[in-house]
C-alpha cells in the first residue's frame, strides 16, 4: 500500500509536494483514508482498497487535464486569489468573505518581516491560502519624508513622466497584471490600470496578433512592458 500510495501522488504531479489547493487536500486525504482502511484489515482483499484509489487517481487527474483547456473550472475548483491590501488600504470586506481575521494577517506580514499594514503596497491571499507581500517602494517613502515640497514637484514629475500614449501609466508599482488569460480578457485588470479593450487591441495588433484568443497569457508590469505568450508556443 505504501508503493500504491506513492505511485498515485507521482501521477497526480509535482503540485502535490507543494502548497495544495483545496481540491488537491480532499484527494490526498481520500488516498489516505482508503489505504489505511485496507491496511487495518487484513482479510479484506488488496484491490478492495486498490480500486477505489485508482478511481480517485483517475477523476483527479482527469479534472486537472480539463482544468487546464478552462478557466472558468479552475476558478470553480481552486477558486480565485483575493487582494486584502492594496496600496496600504485594509479590505475587509474581502477578508469578512474569507473568514481571513486580522491575526491571521499581522501573522503573515510578521513572517515577512513587515510591521505595518502601511508598509504594504498589495497582500494577495493565494488560493493555497499563502499571503503574497508587495512592500512599498522604499526609495519613494524615503524621498517625500525628506522634504514636503520637494515630495510634491517629485510626485508631479513623475505624473508628467508617467503619460504614454495619452493614457496614464501604471499606477501599481511591483504587481503584474494579466490582462488576457486563456484567450479572455480581464476586463477588471484593465479598468485598474485606466486602459480599455481598443488599446489592447493596439498592443496585440503590434506584435502581429489579430484575436484575443490566440493569446496563452497577456500581461503587463509597472512599467508599461507588455508580456505575451501565444497559445500555440512551445
Amino acid at each position: 500500500m505504501y508503493f500504491i500510495v506513492y505511485g498515485a501522488i507521482r501521477l497526480m504531479g509535482k503540485r502535490e509536494i507543494g502548497k495544495l489547493s483545496m481540491f488537491d487536500l480532499v484527494v490526498s486525504i481520500m488516498l489516505a483514508e482508503i489505504a489505511a482502511f485496507v491496511i487495518e484489515d487484513i482479510d479484506k482483499p488488496l484491490f478492495h482498497g486498490i480500486v477505489p484509489m485508482l478511481t480517485v487517481l483517475v477523476v483527479q487527474i482527469v479534472m486537472a487535464f480539463l482544468s487546464l483547456k478552462s478557466r472558468k473550472l479552475r476558478l470553480m475548483i481552486d477558486g480565485k486569489p483575493t487582494v486584502l491590501i492594496s496600496k496600504g488600504t485594509l479590505h475587509r470586506d474581502e477578508m469578512r468573505k474569507q473568514r481571513y481575521n486580522l491575526d491571521d494577517l499581522l501573522l503573515q506580514l510578521r513572517e515577512q518581516n513587515i510591521d505595518s499594514i502601511g508598509e504594504v503596497e498589495f497582500a494577495i491571499l493565494e488560493t493555497t491560502g499563502k499571503l503574497t507581500v508587495f512592500p512599498k517602494n522604499q526609495s519613494s517613502s524615503s524621498g517625500n519624508n525628506a522634504s514636503g515640497k520637494d515630495g510634491t514637484i517629485n510626485s508631479i514629475q513623475k505624473a508628467r513622466k508617467e503619460k504614454v500614449d495619452g493614457f496614464q501609466n501604471i499606477k501599481y508599482e511591483g504587481l503584474p497584471l494579466p490582462l488576457i488569460m486563456d484567450g479572455k480578457v480581464q476586463d477588471q485588470n484593465l479598468e485598474l490600470i485606466q486602459k480599455t479593450r481598443f488599446w489592447l487591441k493596439n498592443q496585440m495588433q503590434g506584435k502581429g496578433i489579430l484575436d484575443f484568443k490566440d493569446v496563452f497569457l497577456c500581461s503587463i508590469d509597472h512599467n508599461g512592458k507588455v508580456y505575451v505568450s501565444l497559445k500555440d508556443e512551445k
